[in-house]
């Protein structure tokens, strides 16, 4: 009997409460705000059992796989049902990186199908395509999986790219071509019920610097037509979530004297994903333990200008200085800023209620 099943039995029996914004306390809404990676490889692992005590406590709602993470598939379909039951009524994202090619989390060494990079992938079609992701998502879904951070949308503008083009991640350079790429991306997970993430917004192929190492501006060398996928796919209801990523651009960003990246940027976030484009869903960060972030600010004043400038999940990987309280330090700062500032709180509401709805429409919740 699958713990889905048993969720919608208690729910139909009025033994567990469908979580609603109005209905949770300020500490239950923050922590579904917070996703963290951690250390370990099995259940007995204390950085493993530190996620599942957070996320049985509702400190955290979320979990990000690494590949130091994965020693064998059976350890963590073991880990991920640990997660699931830890919080049954309300179970976290399960997340990883599973693009294809050289980004991936689970490989063969472990008796994981591995697929293309998204540039040979884009040599076929977008059924082609749509059937390839489609098996994946099934694989990650066997695995306990419910999250994959992928499609990549960015345009493969420039050759010399660090972190896009070096490694084959973009579908190529035409907005249309990605668009149907990406869209069949999408369409074989939801196929598995397994979520996905539109990333680098608003575009990573153009730059010249990678983020994971520090400050990088594209102003002068991002385009509008990078923009294009995100639109293409908001219009056809296809986005689960936005990774945004740690770029600066001031023609975009005037008056931004702190030089903000885009993931704590209003600027962005609000304007041209929420309101030029039209996205209402669920806005996650690209990892905030990145150099681009890192080495300009600290936790606190991280998480807060994430939220204050639309994010909905703060993701830390975990990696910089390994702290396995890390989950419950960034959900205290949550509350603590909530309680203060009703405005903030008002923030988190929001993010939760968008959470929640998005955990329903792929079945992670009943």
């Amino acid at each position: 009997m699958t713990m889905r099943f048993v969720a919608s039995i208690c729910l139909a029996l009025g033994l567990l409460a469908a979580p609603s914004a109005s209905a949770q306390s300020i500490e239950d809404m923050a922590g579904q705000m917070v996703m963290v990676g951690f250390s370990g490889t099995s259940l007995d692992d204390a950085g493993v059992r530190a996620v599942r005590d957070q996320v049985s406590r509702g400190e955290i709602g979320g979990v990000m796989y690494l590949r130091t993470n994965v020693e064998s598939l059976e350890a963590v379909r073991a880990i991920n049902r640990a997660l699931v039951s830890a919080r049954p009524w309300l179970p976290p994202f399960i997340a990883l990186d599973q693009e294809g090619g050289q980004i991936e989390r689970l490989t063969s060494a472990v008796g994981f199908g591995e697929i293309p990079s998204a540039r040979s992938v884009a040599r076929g079609t977008p059924d082609e395509a749509r059937s390839v992701y489609g098996a994946l998502a099934a694989e990650l879904a066997g695995q306990g999986f419910n999250l994959n951070f992928g499609p990549v949308v960015d345009l493969d503008l420039n050759p010399d790219n660090p972190i896009i083009a070096r490694y084959q991640r973009a579908f190529g350079d035409d907005p249309e071509a990605v668009s149907a790429l990406a869209a069949a991306f999408v369409e074989g997970h939801h196929a598995a019920g397994v979520a996905t993430a539109l990333k680098h917004f608003p575009g990573h192929g153009s730059s010249r610097d990678d983020s994971h190492e520090g400050f990088v501006d594209i102003t002068g060398l991002w385009q509008p037509l990078e923009l294009e996928p995100y639109r293409a796919l908001i219009d056809a209801d296809l986005v689960d979530m936005v990774m945004v990523a740690h770029l600066f651009n001031a023609e975009i960003q005037r008056g931004d004297a702190d030089q903000l990246p885009a993931s704590l940027s209003q600027a962005w976030i609000e304007d041209v994903l929420r309101d030029d484009l039209g996205f209402d869903g669920v806005v996650i960060t690209d990892d905030l333990e990145m150099g681009a972030i890192r080495s300009r600010f600290d936790l606190h004043d991280t998480i807060v200008r994430a939220v204050e400038a639309g994010v909905d999940i703060l993701l830390f990987s975990n990696t910089a200085e390994y702290d396995p309280a890390l989950g419950a330090e960034i959900s205290q700062i949550l509350v603590a800023e909530a309680e203060a500032d009703p405005a903030f709180a008002d923030r988190v509401a929001q993010s939760y209620a968008r959470i929640i709805a998005l955990k329903r429409s792929v079945g992670i919740l009943p």
